[in-house]
């Protein structure tokens, strides 16, 4: 069991909270920061994260609180688990605290998915560097691999991978992590584990689509889903090197394959539920385009992170001039270019 430590994680959603409760399980004192009053109260009250994680009864040392300030002034370690978004405006209300600006507070990061800017999508942990205080540099941990927030809050047994580029640093976070029903493992290759994170959603979509459309198919099964996914994981890599991942194992670890294969296979998978759903549903029939899509997510009542990832993969690969066909294909799907059903034949039986 790890030493027991003082934990604020910022953002209450099923990820944060799953991650937060695993922590409490293990004797750490965690506070979790809510934006939300509601979800503050129903923590503290009910033990239990309504809002985000209904179902799921919470730990006594796990707290919540609306003060930020006060939450991460008064953490050893801090865990950063806001969605992409709001990271880094989430970030500036923290780091003139005398334990960030002195780089005393250990920072870790859940957060998935990649961030706009004005020269184009960034990686989580290069937007957070870029806010934070210099001694931060190389020195933010990102904490990632196959996590459903259910089965975290659960205990169920998961593997997660701690990425730095200072040894000391996923050190801590792995000895942090010593909990029941927790397996930790450190990682150099802090882009690599990033791109493995944020692209596997898009995949994930694609997956769940074929997955419904083979529910009725006479050409598509079991066998054209792991040749999906074994193609989804190629183009992983390529996005990886590209963007300048270190080591091949990255990708055949639990970072890669390990969580490209439960958020395309798991019940729990967001991205793969909005795969399903544009098959089964007239979804798409609500938005005209991507850009409509994305500025309407919440029509939709699930964040399907894959589909805003799409349209920064479709960026970066036209800027680093590299092929990503199921990445590619699921932008022109969004975007009202192709059907689901006509993409499927046109990737894996060469129909054009």
């Amino acid at each position: 069991m790890a030493a027991k430590k003082t934990v604020g994680v910022i953002g209450a959603g099923a990820w944060g909270t799953g991650f937060a409760q695993a922590l409490a399980r293990g004797g750490h004192d965690v506070t979790l920061w809510a934006l939300e009053e509601d979800v503050v109260s129903s923590i503290n009250n009910e033990h239990e994260n309504k809002k985000f994680l209904p179902g799921f009864k919470l730990e006594s040392n796990l707290k919540a609180s609306s003060d930020i300030e006060k939450v991460a002034s008064e953490s050893e370690f801090l865990i950063l688990a806001s969605p992409s978004l709001y990271l880094a405006p989430t970030i500036k209300k923290i780091t003139g605290l005398p334990n960030i600006a002195d780089g005393s507070a250990n920072i870790g990061v859940l957060t998935k998915g990649f961030v706009p800017s004005p020269t184009g999508p960034k990686l989580v942990v290069e937007t957070i560097e870029s806010v934070l205080p210099g001694v931060y540099k190389g020195c933010v941990c990102y904490i990632s691999g196959p996590s459903h927030a259910e089965e975290v809050a659960l205990g169920k047994i998961t593997g997660l991978v701690a990425a730095s580029e200072n040894p000391k640093v996923s050190i801590r976070f792995r000895e942090l992590m010593r909990v029941p029903g927790l397996m930790a493992y450190s990682s150099f290759d802090v882009i690599g584990v990033q791109i493995c994170a944020a692209a596997k959603n898009i995949i994930a979509v694609v997956y769940g689509a074929l997955d419904a459309i083979s529910e009725t198919s006479d050409i598509f099964g079991d066998n054209a889903e792991s040749l999906l996914m074994a193609a989804g994981l190629n183009e992983i890599q390529t996005l990886g090197f590209a963007m300048g991942a270190t080591h091949a194992e990255t990708f055949t670890s639990i970072a890669g394959v390990g969580d490209l294969d439960v958020t395309c296979k798991s019940k729990y998978g967001r991205n793969r539920r909005f795969g399903q759903d544009m098959i089964k549903t007239d979804m798409l029939g609500n938005f005209k385009d991507l850009d409509d899509l994305i500025a309407n997510v919440s029509k939709i009542g699930y964040l399907p992170e894959g589909a805003i990832a799409c349209k920064y993969v479709h960026e970066i690969a036209q800027s680093k001039n590299i092929k990503l066909l199921i990445c590619d294909g699921l932008y022109r799907i969004l975007n009202r270019e192709i059907e689901p059903e006509d993409f499927m034949l046109e990737l894996l039986m060469g129909n054009k």
